[in-house]
């Protein structure tokens, strides 16, 4: 159950992250294609995920792919958002300087770019991760299994048992994630966390 968990929410987690960082990016070049999508993306945002399950139920059936569909667009609009403010906010000076050294733009991009909008950009990815895990819960609603079905066997058998150990089990998963990707986090970054 719980690797069913985990492939349903890293499954959707890398689709959005395929979807929403490159999307992030021109985002942040386009004034006009932020507005649209960060508005779309706020809209998305306050869609639950089980009306998303329910609208992709009877088109896409049920199993994995309604429930990997609903958890994509759920983890879409953090990534997006924070790709879009991470690669704005590397500030002009510094991007002056980079080009004044003779960096060509895929040089400034990659060695320039991406390392300072890092931070944020990933804080977006760690916000979508912790509510996908969260969130896969109802993918067992579904047929697409994962620690739900102890969930919702212990609300059609009325075990208090069954929802404590389902609930427990996927606010652990989700804190493991969480910390895993803190760790990840630090790993790529170690000259800002040497100074604290």
């Amino acid at each position: 159950m719980v690797l069913e968990h985990l492939d349903v929410s890293i499954l959707s987690l890398t689709v959005a992250i395929l979807v929403a960082v490159p999307l992030g990016i021109a985002c942040s070049r386009s004034p006009l294609l932020e507005k649209i999508s960060v508005g779309v993306s706020g809209i998305l945002r306050i869609i639950p995920s089980l009306a998303v399950l329910v609208v992709c139920v009877p088109i896409l059936g049920t199993g994995v792919l309604p429930a990997v569909v609903a958890l994509t667009v759920l983890a879409i609009p953090p990534i997006l958002i924070n790709t879009a403010l991470g690669f704005r906010s590397v500030p002009d000076d510094v991007l002056e300087a980079a080009r004044g050294m003779g960096m060509d733009e895929r040089l400034v991009f990659f060695k320039i770019k991406v390392p300072l909008a890092f931070p944020v950009s990933f804080a977006g990815v760690r916000t979508a991760a912790s509510e996908v895990v969260a969130s896969a819960t109802l993918a067992a609603y579904i047929g697409a299994g994962g620690l739900g079905q102890i969930i919702f066997t212990g609300l059609g058998l009325m075990r208090t048992d069954l929802l404590v150990i389902g609930g427990a089990s996927v606010a652990a998963l989700s804190l493991l994630v969480g910390m895993l990707l803190s760790a990840i986090d630090r790993r790529m970054r170690p000259y800002e966390f040497a100074k604290q």
